[in-house]
């Protein structure tokens, strides 16, 4: 088999990647287009090229063995973006996680570790291609040798080989480099001859072949001018020839043997995809690793058709597989239970229509191990089945372990805690997309009683390590009561007024109507509004507004983009306004209206307890969390949220300003404690001691500052980003910060021990020893290792406050049902709880809630709620 070596220009491919792609970030605020180009374009050479050695050379240095001869070599190229600079630790890793050889050299460039390289290969028999953004490259081109160059972007690649060289330029390989001395590289910096462009250059090395022969018969040259100017620049040719001539005889410690290609390692490209966020790559990842079948142990399965009280014992693992990820409306393809007694599986009808399943499910003394308890708590009560008993929840214990680990299914969980597959992945098995499928009965019941067993065996593995971690205490009496709250909000649901989201959505269509007319009035002509390509010719070219930021596909029309133009042309603030409404109206009226149930007219979200690292709660199908109410019309929304019963009233309770309490418990900061003790409002207090001021002489400015520096300060603030969100600049930004940790020294100490324990633990931890794994803390890259700061003094507070409202709502739970109440608790917004109350229970929830909230953990400031109520849970606001 003839063996291929492909050399990759990393520094090259790398640029052409970042500008290619629009500015990607992922959630950790690291910038990615560049490992992301660079990720699709090394999957495509390894689809495509089928390498049997592989390397990717990159430049040691600004300064090489070129500089010596030519001081200005390279000296116009602009500095590298630090968005760029702070990708190149990624692609390097991304190089490792591929065990794919890199190489960088003191003193030489990529080019110079290619073309030594391509030559020991050819030598020895191999066929090479070269890829890279930079022509110079082409010189190398052989028999052997193909050099692929990308013209736009990393898609557009033009192969040359010496015959597209001769048909391209009349030229052989080897005179690339005369054609560089003769016309110079401005990229690059090589002079050439000056005033001798590509055309004359060609023409001169169609007659003379060398930029020496063209030296030693320039009395042969035709025109005057061109012969004086060869004549007077005749050094300037030479050297320029040498600096363009890539040496072939560097000296490497690395060989072409060492570069051979053995495959990637699946376990490390995953992780490193999960890192950067790249989805799309790690689900294509997964289906190709899909195939690979671990090993499992074999076991004994009983199909069971009349199911008895010997299929249970005191300690069961039960699997509920349900085969959709709304389980509200999905079918249960399988119920498995594992216990001493041996492994079952049962049929959806056989377990619905078992009285003697239902009483073991609902009886509180059968302990049941489980995953994902809220989500098999619902699945069975919407077939008149409600699970108690269940003592453990995997999902959940998993996710208090470590929150930065996505635990798709039991199989992954697993191999985490185990080192090892012993499962066959839910993906593997059933398969994704249209390729999706159920397999025969016996097949499926093997499958999901092998889940049912594995939950028992990792039970006490994962609780000794929760134990450890000082964490099961956090399962035991926070989270897991939790998901039975949870569940049982869920299935009460919300119900919406039908009618009034109807009349809503007509307004707001009409509103839409009128926005868009004075759109294309101030446009001068009609177009489609969500067409960033056509929104970008009006704009940009009619409208001659400032082009901030271009795309592949032309100009940027992004909110960020827009909100920058706002001040400058009234349309743009028209077309946010069109866009934030046009949101409202396909997400919230229009979703809402799709998700309602017909038959009760309620919205059954779904809340996700296991997605966030700080331990917050959020929704989804529909999400509730998120209804934009800065605008007006968001606002309203909240109006279709009504109680089931026609006289009763929502009741809403939140937290004032959690997150800058649980910071003054934390810090322990004295200002901020007696603060709070005295009632007094804390943006008032930050402004007197910043700007030295009476109370009565706080303008509402000053306050508005005080304000954005004490949330800012929750979330990790920086001087850019406190400039941003009060328009001044990051001078005044920097002074203002400096004020305030001068007002607040507790704070300061606070954020500086927060990184110091982080950095020695690699984890920050919450008041009920929450933890968040922050390893890039250590990193040498100042971006990711400043946000991973910010993180670190953050997650303390964030993650507290999520606590705390979880307990809150634990403890509302038992206070309803110990006074015998018939008010339901319905939503958790953030700091905010929503109940549905009767009229004549109002007056006792005005006692109980914020007894219960504000009293749902002891901190050194009181904790302090406001509550209010209506007919809808807008008027509840």
């Amino acid at each position: 088999m003839t063996k291929k070596l492909v050399l990759i220009d990393g520094n090259s491919i790398a640029y052409r990647a970042f500008f290619a792609l629009p500015l990607l970030n992922n959630d950790k605020g690291i910038h990615t287009n560049s490992v992301y180009g660079f990720t699709m374009m090394l999957n495509r050479i390894l689809e495509e090229e089928k390498p049997t050695h592989m390397l990717v050379a990159f430049d040691a240095g600004k300064t090489t063995f070129r500089h010596s001869e030519y001081k200005e070599y390279k000296g116009g190229r602009q500095k590298t973006p630090p968005e760029l600079s702070e990708q190149f630790p990624f692609i390097r890793e991304l190089l490792d996680c591929f065990q794919i050889k890199r190489y960088e050299l003191e003193n030489y460039e990529a080019d110079d570790i290619i073309g030594t390289l391509s030559l020991q290969a050819e030598q020895q028999g191999f066929e090479v291609k070269i890829i890279s953004g930079d022509k110079d490259l082409t010189q190398l081109s052989s028999s052997k040798t193909t050099v692929s160059i990308t013209k736009k972007g990393i898609t557009d690649i033009e192969e040359y080989t010496p015959e597209h060289i001769r048909k391209k330029y009349g030229l052989e390989p080897a005179q690339i480099v005369d054609l560089k001395g003769l016309m110079g590289d401005a990229s690059d910096n090589i002079p050439g001859i000056p005033g001798v462009g590509e055309k004359t250059a060609l023409k001169l090395l169609h007659q003379f072949e060398t930029v020496e022969n063209l030296i030693s018969s320039k009395e042969e040259i035709s025109g005057q001018k061109l012969k004086e100017k060869v004549e007077n620049n005749q050094d300037l040719a030479v050297l320029s020839k040498k600096l363009a001539t890539i040496t072939r005889q560097a000296p490497l410690e690395v060989t072409v043997e060492e570069t051979e290609y053995t495959g990637m390692d699946p376990e490390k490209v995953s992780g490193f995809y999960k890192e950067l966020g790249f989805q799309s790559l790690l689900d294509k990842l997964d289906g190709a690793a899909a195939s690979d079948q671990p090993e499992q142990e074999e076991i004994e399965v009983q199909v069971v058709t009349e199911i008895t009280e010997d299929h249970f014992a005191d300690e069961n693992g039960v699997y509920v597989e349900i085969l959709e990820d709304n389980y509200h409306h999905s079918p249960i393809i399988g119920i498995a239970v594992s216990n001493e007694n041996g492994h079952f599986f049962f049929t959806e009808q056989t377990a619905s229509a078992s009285e003697t399943f239902k009483n073991w499910a609902e009886d509180e003394t059968k302990k049941k191990t489980v995953y994902d308890a809220k989500r098999t708590i619902v699945s069975l009560r919407h077939r008149g089945i409600w699970m108690k008993g269940i003592d453990f929840d995997l999902f959940l214990a998993s996710y208090i372990l470590d929150p930065s680990v996505s635990a798709e299914d039991i199989a992954a969980i697993s191999k985490g805690q185990k080192g090892k597959a012993t499962l066959v992945s839910d993906e593997a098995f059933f398969g994704k997309g249209a390729k999706r499928r159920i397999p025969e009965e016996q097949e499926l019941s093997i499958h999901i009683a092998r889940k049912a067993k594995e939950l028992l065996e990792l039970k006490g593995i994962i609780t000794d390590r929760l134990t450890e971690h000082e964490q099961y205490d956090l399962l035991e009496n926070l989270e897991l009561p939790l998901a039975l709250i949870l569940a049982d909000m869920e299935w009460q649901g919300i119900k919406v007024d039908i009618e009034r989201l109807k009349k809503m959505g007509q307004e707001l269509q009409q509103r839409l109507h009128a926005i868009e007319g004075r759109i294309f009035s101030l446009a001068g002509e009609a177009f489609n509004i969500n067409s960033p390509k056509q929104l970008g010719v009006i704009l940009f070219e009619k409208l001659q507004l400032p082009v901030m930021k271009k795309t592949k596909t032309g100009y940027s029309t992004s909110a960020d983009v827009l909100e920058k133009l706002e001040s400058q042309h009234e349309i743009v603030h028209e077309i946010l306004l069109y866009r934030q409404l046009g949101k409202l109206q396909s997400t919230y009226i229009e979703g809402l209206l799709k998700v309602a149930d017909p038959s009760s007219d309620k919205v059954h979200t779904r809340f996700n307890q296991a997605l966030t690292q700080t331990g917050r709660l959020s929704s989804t199908d529909p999400n509730l969390q998120n209804i934009p109410i800065r605008l007006e019309e968001g606002r309203k929304i909240r109006q279709a949220f009504v109680p089931e019963n026609k006289d009763w009233l929502i009741f809403a309770a939140d937290y004032s300003q959690i997150e800058l309490r649980v910071l003054a418990h934390i810090a322990n900061d004295q200002g901020l404690v007696e603060a709070f003790r005295a009632g007094m409002d804390i943006h008032t207090k930050t402004a007197m001691d910043v700007f030295h001021v009476r109370a009565e002489e706080v303008t509402s400015n000053m306050r508005r500052q005080a304000k954005a520096v004490n949330f800012g300060i929750v979330y990790g603030i920086s001087d850019f980003g406190l400039s941003q969100s009060l328009g001044i600049t990051r001078k005044e930004a920097g002074e203002f910060i400096a004020k305030y940790l001068d007002s607040f020294p507790g704070v300061q100490d606070y954020m500086e021990s927060s990184i110091k324990e982080a950095r020695e633990k690699g984890y920050s931890t919450t008041l009920l020893h929450r933890r968040r794994y922050i390893p890039e803390i250590t990193s040498r890259n100042f971006n990711i290792r400043s946000f991973a700061e910010r993180t670190a003094m953050n997650t303390p507070i964030q993650g507290s406050a999520a606590d705390i409202i979880k307990l809150a709502m634990i403890n509302m739970d038992k206070r309803l049902k110990k006074e015998g109440l018939q008010a339901k608790m319905l939503l958790q917004v953030h700091d905010e709880l929503i109940f549905e109350v009767p009229p004549e229970e109002v007056e006792i929830m005005e006692k109980i809630v914020p007894e219960e909230m504000e009293n749902a953990i002891e901190l050194a400031v009181p904790l302090k709620v406001d509550y209010s109520y209506g007919p809808t849970w807008f008027d509840a606001k």
